[in-house]
């Protein structure tokens, strides 16, 4: 491909807004390109912008021009409001469904050994990561999560075999992985916060730690009184058990 058509399809990238597929790209010109040509010369253009803040990378939905993870610390200067912080809890569910999709609730907690709070699978579908793609044949059919093709975008990979090899099988080691990549990931943080913007870009909502701590320790306390009541029936179960024996 000659220099006046790379440039086409350079400039095309950078000013496009949403990934570029070989597809999208071929339109670019009233002549017929074959997509091998051009797959050539991403291949060149990717090379060309090694040494540059910038990169092209081949993501789920196709070709885009991103910033470099270090350039990262600079650019968040020219944006006084910051991300929220996911969690642990968030980070090691999200963990658990790249890994091991398709995946119901239940497994997600059977793993974890912790309950999944309904805040945490919002913040992931409300963000666009996970869905649910059906249901599990058993009792109560309960919904299959997967990651989606934004999770892929947004961790600038291909497809999920792209995922970063596990060193450790514990979810907390795919946790910081995944959190390394371009999520903002505090193993500290001990809640998920949401933060809504107004049109001038200032916060509307900004749920506090203490709000959050009532929550959970409301949960915790359903979840110990349900365990006790589920111990007092089986006691008084076993109770009448062993007087009809006697009997």
């Amino acid at each position: 491909m000659d220099d006046h058509n790379k440039r086409v399809i350079e400039t095309a990238l950078l000013c496009a807004q949403e990934p570029l597929t070989v597809a999208d790209l071929t339109r670019l010109f009233v002549e017929e390109i074959p997509a091998g040509e051009i797959d050539v010369t991403l291949l060149e253009l990717q090379k060309a912008w090694e040494d540059k803040g910038m990169e092209l990378v081949h993501i789920a939905t196709g070709w885009r021009f991103q910033s470099r993870l270090v350039m990262r610390e600079y650019l968040d200067r020219l944006t006084p409001e910051k991300p929220p912080k996911y969690s642990r809890a968030v980070m090691e569910t999200l963990a658990i469904i790249a890994y091991r999709q398709p995946v119901t609730r239940g497994e997600i907690e059977e793993i974890r050994g912790v309950a999944v709070s309904s805040n945490v699978m919002k913040q992931l579908e409300d963000r666009g990561w996970v869905e649910v793609i059906g249901h599990k044949e058993t009792i109560g059919r309960p919904g299959l999560y997967a990651t989606t093709k934004q999770f892929l975008d947004d961790l600038s990979l291909t497809n999920l075999q792209s995922l970063p090899m596990l060193e450790d099988a514990a979810p907390m080691a795919a946790a910081e992985q995944l959190g390394q990549a371009v999520m903002e990931f505090d193993p500290t943080a001990t809640v998920e916060t949401v933060i809504e913007l107004d049109e001038n870009g200032q916060p509307l909502i900004q749920v506090e730690s203490k709000e959050i701590a009532e929550v959970v320790a409301e949960e915790v306390e359903e979840i110990a009184e349900e365990i006790a009541d589920k111990t007092t029936e089986e006691v008084t179960s076993d109770s009448e058990e062993k007087s009809d024996e006697q009997k």
